[in-house]
């Protein structure tokens, strides 16, 4: 089981400006690192080796003025931060406008903050701008789609020689909150979206093809809970909350959306794929209604056969944070009531237990 560290512990600020949770990535060299808001930028913490207990001192990645950020890794496990910025000038304006950042190593710093722009060039409908969302294809290509003033789609994305795009409008309307996007190992890019009347599903029939236009559907999904996570070979499930409070609820294009129980709190839920006892399982994690970090555990696309939930009794003040270590184990991350990450690591018990929770 993992002890208490000794060290004294750093609180991270999860409520500096409005930039809320907390990040969870594996580097190339099997690291495990976890990102989490401080006075100033993020403050980071990384394995003192890969799969270790102990987790080194924590180091600023200055960057000011963050409001909402989005973590993505590549192929390369290379870390790609992109961030909605607000900045106040001399002459009380606020300046909005997004910012992308890339970690190549782990331990290593962080790239120069570079800003992207605004899709719009007001500043009243500039500050509208909504949270940016970030994908990264097998190819390399990083995608930046965000809600516009409008409630439309927005996209900037990078080119094969590291050139830019202009931000181009994808037109729409409606989008009511978070994007949850992703990038699956086949190229193609999926994008989902709630709105008052339902969710919108853009979908790429072919890698590097059109977007398309987002294809509507009455199904309802409370907003900021969707979680997107590639279950099979070129096929995403996405995970949201149920509005009318009947819990956790799995969908795969084509198919009912399928009931998973729980009793979620707000916030996004966090997906993971992992192998437990054999078997291909997926492991989702949320804040539960009562504050408390909450796992559970089903096999991969058999849903209806059920998903057994766990509260870890541990308060956390925005959502978990999942990976798996250097040797496959689950590591979720929460940050506690005194605003401290606490980490715990799954055992060599049967199905998923998780060790003692260890204060960064």
């Amino acid at each position: 089981m993992l002890g208490r560290t000794v060290r004294p512990a750093a609180t991270v600020a999860p409520g500096v400006g409005t930039l809320r949770g907390i990040w969870l990535a594996r580097g190339r060299d099997g690291s495990l690192t976890v990102y989490a808001p401080a006075e100033g930028g993020l403050r980071r913490w990384t394995e003192t080796r890969p799969g270790a207990k102990d987790w080194g001192q924590p180091v600023l990645v200055p960057i000011a003025g963050l409001t909402h950020l989005s973590v993505t890794q590549d192929v390369n496990a290379y870390v790609h931060f992109v961030g909605r910025r607000e900045r106040r000038k001399a002459d009380g304006r606020t300046v909005v406008d997004v910012v992308y950042a890339i970690q190549y190593q782990t331990g290593r710093p962080v790239s120069e903050w570079r800003s992207l722009g605004n899709p719009h060039k007001d500043a009243e409908s500039a500050g509208r701008l909504g949270e940016p969302a970030v994908v990264v294809t097998p190819s390399g290509m990083v995608h930046i789609f965000v809600r516009n003033a409008d409630g439309g789609l927005a996209l900037r994305r990078e080119q094969s020689d590291g050139k830019w795009r202009p931000w181009n409008d994808r037109r729409g309307s409606g989008i009511a909150s978070t994007l949850a996007a992703i990038a699956l190992a086949s190229g193609r890019i999926e994008l989902f979206a709630t709105t008052a009347d339902g969710i919108l599903h853009w979908s790429q029939q072919a890698p590097g093809g059109a977007l398309g236009e987002g294809r509507p559907a009455r199904l309802a999904a409370a907003p900021g809970s969707v979680a997107v996570l590639e279950t099979g070979p070129d096929r995403p499930t996405y995970y949201w909350t149920d509005p009318a409070g009947h819990g956790v609820v799995a969908y795969r294009e084509g198919a009912w959306p399928t009931a998973l129980g729980g009793v979620p709190g707000d916030g996004p839920h966090t997906a993971l794929r992992a192998l437990l006892d054999g078997y291909d399982c997926t492991v989702l994690a949320h804040r539960g209604i009562d504050g408390s970090a909450v796992v559970g555990v089903g096999v991969t696309e058999d849903e209806g056969n059920g998903v057994w939930w766990s509260d870890t009794g541990v308060r956390c003040l925005v959502p978990p944070a999942l990976a798996l270590d250097v040797y496959g184990r689950v590591v979720m991350v929460v940050v506690d009531d005194d605003g401290i990450p606490r980490v715990a690591r799954q055992t060599d018990d049967p199905g998923l237990t998780l060790s003692e929770w260890r204060r960064l």
